[in-house]
């Protein structure tokens, strides 16, 4: 089996112990179970790391890739209060992340997926070498950082593509591992419905607490491909951006092979996060 390892995690900047700032506890329950997903895929040594995520390099209408050498990031602890809220902080924490690519991996599924799949294969500067460097984002640097440190491969989602073409882009990727023989770990990242707080950028909405539980009940099921029969009007109200990511995720692991496990669900500011190991 090339997937050796799955999960759903979320992207909350608090969840790094180096950008808590003056609320250690805000999001703990979420911080332990990446941390537990984290060993899991330690212990299941993937040669790869494919994240799939909604806040990477986006273009309009179609999927993106990263095949740079490599990609690099930081995360700051003032951007984290801004995104929670917060008041400003004064420490001035920062994380920052470089990881290789593997290319090889990266152009298989781009090779693979672009028959039929509007897919755009991103690199920066140069053909090779260290100025071949794209933006590593906050969807990938998070879960990132409680995986093993393995060459990564950075999937983004195309939000106005239905949602059946980002199922088959997962099975692309799983087809992808399987012809190198590549043993990978597939993290969607997401997070859930944003729109739980009136004091939050999108206001409340009370489909926001309805599509959490719902999509609670799909992943605990197994059953990833149920989200994508949720009313448009839910998720135009309840402003999640773990839908898509998940589907990805449905693709590259077929339901037969799915072994889910919910580790934990919280909601500590205005959006949802939920761990799940899947495989």
């Amino acid at each position: 089996m090339s997937i050796v390892f799955a999960a759903i995690a979320p992207h909350g900047l608090p969840i790094l112990p180096e950008l808590v700032g003056e609320g250690p506890d805000l999001m703990s329950k979420t911080r332990a179970s990446l941390v537990e997903l984290g060993r899991a895929a330690q212990t299941a040594d993937p040669d790869a790391l494919i994240v799939i995520t909604p806040h990477g390099i986006r273009a309009e209408g179609q999927f993106t890739l990263s095949a740079s050498a490599y990609m690099e990031g930081e995360l700051s602890e003032q951007t984290a209060a801004l995104m929670v809220r917060a008041h400003r902080l004064d420490k001035g924490n920062r994380v920052h992340m470089r990881r290789a690519v593997d290319r090889e991996l990266a152009r298989e599924i781009a090779k693979l997926a672009s028959p039929d799949l509007p897919l755009a294969v991103l690199n920066f500067a140069t053909a090779d070498g260290p100025l071949s460097t794209l933006p590593l984002d906050w969807g990938t640097m998070i879960p990132l950082s409680f995986m093993p440190d393995r060459p990564v491969v950075v999937v983004q989602t195309a939000p106005s593509r239905p949602f059946e073409e980002h199922v088959r882009l997962g099975r692309a990727i799983r087809a992808a591992c399987d012809a190198l023989h590549r043993r990978a770990a597939v993290i969607a990242s997401c997070d859930w419905a944003h729109a739980h707080a009136q004091d939050g950028p999108y206001g409340y909405h009370e489909d926001a607490a309805r599509l959490d539980a719902e999509v609670e009940r799909a992943i605990a099921a197994g059953d990833l491909e149920r989200l994508a029969d949720f009313p448009d009007e839910m998720i135009e109200n309840a402003r999640p951006d773990g839908m898509w990511q998940a589907l990805v995720l449905a693709g590259a692991v077929p339901k037969d092979e799915r072994h889910p496990r919910v580790l934990s669900y919280e909601r500590p500011t205005y959006f949802g996060m939920l761990c799940a190991q899947m495989l």
